[in-house]
């Protein structure tokens, strides 16, 4: 655990930056194998403004990590924050409970604040107006949202009090997370049902880009699935039921434009429709 430590602590970006290529490589490949749904796609024409709000995210994630450097560096310096100020523990257990709490942090309470916050919802729309969820869809976040999720990330850092080897592990480990949940795979249900018990599966976060409420407003987490369970925002829906995209923006062409997605933020804001009387599940 040690050296793990201290590979995370100086991980190169080229590391990192190799993580993100080689998740989307090996999901995109398994796609083709054992796909969930057959779209009637081309596959790489619809990547297209995923990967560029991938880089964008890059881009700003990048330029601003010398503050988590800045801040993990404040609380180990200072023993401030929520895992120094519990009793003594092996390393392991340390390190595995500053990953869930910066999953909780940066994830899991982000994103729930981004579903019940209208601008932030507009600005979140632009990951839930994918039509065809795959693995390209993992990053696909609007600038601002970019800026938004840093900053939930940066206070979890603060709050948990995680030195920096910590915060590098989380964020890889969250990548690969993101990118196997949104994957176009289709697991045994009993293998995918074991899986969520501990992590967030493919199928649990499919439900969560179903089209329209209750569904949409579940699953939240992206490395454990413990929080959503434990805050009651643990939902299930039979795969073959789910219907990706949002139902107040149906417009396909928009939805796939980078053009249009860079603007849907600004649109007036859609009351989404309840749709649970429709849905069995």
């Amino acid at each position: 655990m040690e050296s793990l430590m201290q590979y995370f602590e100086t991980i190169p970006s080229s590391h990192r930056s190799l993580i993100l290529v080689l998740g989307i490589t090996f999901f995109w490949l398994l796609e083709g194998a054992v796909p969930l749904f057959r779209f009637r796609y081309r596959k790489w024409r619809h990547a297209i403004p995923n990967f560029f709000f991938t880089l964008t995210t890059i881009v700003i994630n990048f330029g601003l990590a010398f503050l988590l450097l800045k801040t993990s560096d404040w609380v180990a310096a200072t023993d401030f924050g929520i895992i120094n100020w519990l009793p003594e523990m092996p390393l392991w257990a340390y390190v595995i409970l500053g990953v869930m709490l910066l999953d909780f942090f940066g994830a899991y309470l982000a994103h729930y604040v981004e579903h019940n916050v209208k601008p932030l919802w507009m600005i979140h729309l632009v990951h839930h107006t994918d039509h065809e969820v795959d693995t390209t869809t993992a990053n696909r976040h609007h600038p601002l949202e970019s800026l938004i999720r840093f900053s939930f990330t940066l206070l979890g850092v603060l709050l948990v009090g995680t030195p920096i080897g910590i915060v590098m592990l989380y964020q890889s480990l969250s990548l690969v997370a993101t990118q196997f949940g949104h994957a176009n795979i289709r697991l045994p249900r009993k293998v995918d049902k074991a899986i969520s018990y501990i992590l967030v599966s493919p199928d649990m976060h499919k439900v969560h880009h179903h089209y329209v409420l209750p569904y949409t407003d579940s699953n939240y987490g992206n490395i454990f699935s413990v929080w959503d369970r434990l805050f009651g925002t643990y939902m299930e829906l039979d795969r073959e039921s789910i219907v990706y995209g949002v139902d107040t923006f149906p417009d396909r062409k928009e939805n796939g434009s980078i053009g249009g997605l860079l603007k849907q933020p600004f649109h007036k804001y859609r009351k989404p429709t309840d749709g649970s009387q429709f849905d069995q599940g």
